[in-house]
């Protein structure tokens, strides 16, 4: 049988995908995937080869445009991509779009500091459209070429004006609803980017316009990365005004500028490499990161705010309540991404430039500026003291453990599931000790635990982490989850797949809901970021209608089952507890009929933002807030005739 097998594999079956075929083939090897991150993907690439022309300095404003049918057109005001005949034996424009590996970036003579690399951005976003339209602005004309079907279909460029006064390039392009699960463009994230690029570049005018609802954006930000972390902190209590940071080493220019918080331990680090954000950080991070340690460091024993039998202060401690942006441009010809994604830098380069830098300059100004160097010191040290509050607590509640084989501060609370694998196990964490019981009756014993929680938990945004400590429910929900938390956290030592938050439909148990997704999201982040938490979604209404009960999560659920029923009988569930043990089971915990809501982060800058306004100290800010983006007009259609409705006040 293997003999015949492998006379069946010959050269015929040996694949070669010319062309674009490859990306279309396997889309996720160039944009990461085909969800709606892939699809912004696109966006990112087109917005990034304008983002070199103003690094350049051919360009100072771009321009994007949504238009009705979720296509999308970039512009901008640079040279213009060449239109004359390339040595390939083709226009220029289809070199670049048509070509894998094609660009101007692979020598420095068209960019000295570019975000691309591969030369394959503009020829992908081409292979995964139903069509791109290319305009070109040059040597007073204007140039269009269009391309079909993923590129395979090749129009000749043609002349549309002979007299043009304009320079630039435009590409409109509609995504192929074939590949992507949507094609479904968000304002919000595009305006994001463009907000951040105006932040890193000084001067850019960046424009966004959004045809499907009239909106529209116009970035432009003269101090630059100094306004961005003023941005990211604004609604914070701040220690300090922004320190920017500034220098060049080996052609590599960097920029930082940070300001540190009060009342938070997170650091908050926005890294940059030619403009593209580098989301999982790489050589420039960990450049930043030790200029930091080590300025700190020198300047708190030069003035003997550590002894000389002290330790030195610890990294994670000196970036405790830290907000940085960090931005270095580097050289082509050493620009070093770990894929096509750029999410992660690999120049080695750059670590000893952002190091020195960020050493050399920031010592300079501890040292110009005395006082507030005493307050960032005198916050390490005391961040360094909470962190051994916190280890002394954790080994304690070990000792405890180890001696007594029981939790510390359970007061019996914790129902645990029978298998001890964290694989498969899920904790509910309910509201009430009523809803509690239920959950205890409905579960699966081998795999859910449950634990109640009384009342509303301490709100994590307006106590420091000692007198957070101190509050029963959290030491509860810390020692059950397993994980550590703030710095201490280890996401491997988690007990659970599954944590999932269950509380009523109502004001009350959604105050739950975000007051235990503030404290997740400052103390123990990475189960939000490992995809951990989740929220239960109980049914609204128990639908009784002849011999058969049906439940509705929705008021258009409600209606599209009752339809044209007679002799309903309609329940509105006010909480867990007006629920049997059975229903909870059905309903909300049975993981075959269930509906969750997994909890993520889409945007780290946005998410930390709205935390600190809506669960902070601050009142204006959060009022501010609401009057413009919560809308108080309370509209209710929903009429039922001849149905008994029970529990409806």
């Amino acid at each position: 049988m293997a003999k015949n097998k492998a006379n069946s594999y010959t050269s015929d079956e040996i694949q070669v995908l010319k062309g674009l075929e490859a990306v279309r083939k396997r889309p996720g090897m160039y944009i990461g995937s085909t969800d709606s991150k892939g699809l912004h993907h696109l966006v990112w690439e087109i917005i990034d080869n304008s983002i070199d022309e103003v690094l350049s300095d051919y360009a100072n404003q771009i321009r994007v445009i949504i238009h009705k049918d979720n296509t999308v057109e970039v512009q901008d005001n640079g040279r213009g991509i060449p239109i004359t005949m390339h040595k390939e034996g083709v226009p220029t424009p289809q070199v670049v779009f048509c070509m894998l590996h094609a660009g101007g970036k692979f020598d420095d003579s068209s960019y000295k500091v570019a975000g691309g690399l591969h030369g394959v951005g503009a020829s992908v976003v081409n292979a995964l459209s139903e069509w791109m339209t290319v305009t070109i602005c040059r040597d007073g004309k204007m140039y269009t070429q269009r391309f079909e079907d993923g590129g395979s279909v090749i129009k000749k460029p043609k002349i549309i004006n002979d007299n043009s006064k304009k320079t630039g390039t435009t590409v409109h392009f509609k995504p192929d609803s074939s590949i992507f699960s949507t094609t479904i463009i968000d304002y919000k994230q595009c305006a994001q980017r463009l907000k951040e690029a105006a932040f890193l570049i000084k001067g850019l005018k960046a424009e966004l316009f959004d045809e499907r609802n009239g909106v529209s954006e116009t970035f432009r930000y003269d101090s630059g990365i100094v306004e961005y972390v003023k941005d990211l902190n604004k609604g914070k209590e701040t220690m300090n005004e922004p320190i920017f940071l500034t220098g060049t080493v080996g052609g590599i220019v960097v920029e930082a500028a940070l300001q540190y918080t009060v009342k938070t331990y997170n650091e908050n680090i926005l890294s940059f490499v030619n403009n593209i954000r580098t989301r999982d950080g790489g050589t420039h991070e960990t450049g930043f990161k030790s200029g930091l340690t080590k300025a700190f460091n020198d300047y708190a024993r030069m003035k003997g705010l550590l002894k000389e039998k002290e330790p030195n202060l610890e990294g994670i401690d000196i970036r405790n309540g830290l907000t940085a942006v960090l931005s270095v441009r580097i050289p082509e010809n050493i620009l070093q991404f770990e894929s096509q994604t750029k999410s992660k830098l690999g120049t080695a380069d750059a670590k000893v430039a952002v190091d020195q830098v960020i050493t050399e300059q920031l010592k300079f100004y501890l040292a110009e500026k005395g006082e507030i160097a005493n307050v960032l010191i005198g916050n390490a040290i005391r961040a360094f003291k909470e962190r051994e509050a916190v280890r002394k607590a954790r080994d304690e509640i070990r000792e405890v453990k180890d001696k007594t084989s029981k939790p510390i501060n359970m007061n019996g609370k914790l129902t645990p599931a029978q298998t001890k694998n964290p694989e498969i196990n899920e904790m509910f964490l309910v509201e009430g000790d009523s809803a509690g019981g239920s959950a205890r009756q409905g579960r699966n014993r081998r795999f859910q635990a449950i634990l109640p929680l009384r009342g509303k938990v301490i709100n994590a945004e307006k106590v420091r982490l000692e007198e957070l400590l101190k509050n029963e429910e959290i030491v509860s929900i810390i020692h059950s989850i397993g994980t550590g938390i703030g710095k201490d956290f280890n996401i491997s030592k988690c007990n659970y797949k599954k944590i999932i938050i269950m509380t009523d439909a109502d004001t009350d148990g959604a105050h739950i809901q975000i007051l235990l997704l503030t404290f997740f999201f400052r103390y123990m982040r990475g189960l939000i970021e490992n995809g951990r938490v989740y929220i239960a979604l109980p049914p609204l209404y128990k639908i009784s209608m002849k011999n058969h009960v049906e439940y509705a999560w929705t008021d258009e659920e409600l209606r599209e089952k009752i339809g044209n029923s007679k002799n309903v009988t309609i329940q509105r569930f006010k909480g867990l507890g007006e629920m049997n043990f059975t229903q909870l089971w059905e309903t909300t915990m049975n993981p075959e009929t269930r509906t969750l809501i997994r909890v993520g982060i889409e945007d780290f800058s946005e998410a930390d933002n709205r935390v600190s306004i809506l669960m902070g100290d601050e009142v204006e800010p959060r009022r501010e807030w609401i009057e413009n983006n919560v809308s108080f007009d309370n509209e209710d259609n929903f009429t039922l005739e001849n149905i008994e409705v029970i529990g409806d006040e």
